[in-house]
């Protein structure tokens, strides 16, 4: 795991990472959006990327990289505690981390 940013880390918190570096589905990062009142633009200058890049994600065009997958998968939980409502429509529809894009 040479290169690795956790090589020095303990393996539960290496397996805890990798759980939580989920997305949910495209539409639900959306709706999760919408339902805060949010536009794009805010969650990008949150996150620290380009509008599009929101776009992106938000249409299953690309997928958010290290280090602002880690934001943006932290809003997205915050949202969804938030909006419970909105995070049931994931119903098993996310994307793992193994699937990285650019953006």
């Amino acid at each position: 795991m040479r290169g690795w940013g956790m090589s020095n880390a303990d393996p539960m918190q290496r397996v805890n990472a990798l759980l939580e570096d989920v997305l949910p589905s495209p539409r639900v990062r959306q709706q999760l959006r919408l339902a805060a009142g949010l536009t794009q633009q805010e969650v990008a200058d949150a996150v620290g990327v380009k509008r599009l890049a929101v776009a992106r994600w938000e249409l299953g065009q690309t997928h958010p990289r290290r280090p602002h997958r880690a934001a943006y998968i932290h809003l997205l939980k915050g949202l969804a505690e938030r909006f419970p409502e909105v995070a049931e429509l994931n119903a098993g529809s996310t994307t793992p981390a193994s699937k990285r894009g650019s953006g």
